[in-house]
């Protein structure tokens, strides 16, 4: 196991901790790491009982492009993961659920960031109005899970929780036999 021998703070950002650490090699070498710490953040695969799920559609700067995605957001402080998912899911779509279920954690990136994803299953749910964060524009949507099984097999979703998510699911509530 690699040991951390010193840690420099490099950015210091809204969001995001830029550190360059040197540590300790198990075979006594020395290397730098350089690490974005991340709050974290959710995932929420919100199902109707019609076999669709709720998606959004926004801007991401980061690529420069309209990304197709689940319903998202980070954690907010030491934020329990359970309240995030129920809050992000109100947010972005509307809705509530009579059950959220975690399904997975998921490491997006972990040569270089400590992020950890957390990964739900919302269903039973309830339909209310958006309530979008003041720096979001995004149109939610439904698609039914089939169709964003195939879109995720043919590239046409490139957000990899996306695509973790929407796997899990089909694997746990779509049809087998695909």
């Amino acid at each position: 196991m690699e040991k951390q021998e010193k840690s420099e703070l490099v950015y210091d950002g809204k969001l995001l901790k830029f550190y360059r650490d040197d540590v300790l090699l198990e075979n006594g070498g020395r290397s730098v790491r350089e690490i974005v710490k991340h709050p974290g953040g959710v995932c929420i695969a919100a199902y109707e009982e019609d076999g669709s799920l709720w998606f959004v559609r926004q801007y991401r700067y980061a690529v420069g492009e309209d990304v197709l995605e689940l319903p998202a957001g980070k954690l907010e402080g030491p934020e329990d993961p359970d309240l995030a998912a129920e809050r992000e899911l109100r947010e972005e779509t509307g809705c509530t659920a009579e059950r959220i279920e975690k399904l997975a954690e998921a490491y997006p990136s972990p040569g270089y960031t400590s992020e950890v994803l957390h990964l739900y299953l919302a269903t039973g749910l309830h339909h209310g109005a958006q309530d979008l964060d003041a720096d979001e524009d995004l149109k939610a949507f439904r698609i039914p899970l089939e169709e964003a099984y195939r879109m995720v097999n043919a590239g046409e979703i490139r957000d990899s929780k996306t695509q973790t998510l929407i796997l899990l699911v089909h694997d746990r509530l779509g049809r087998k036999d695909m």
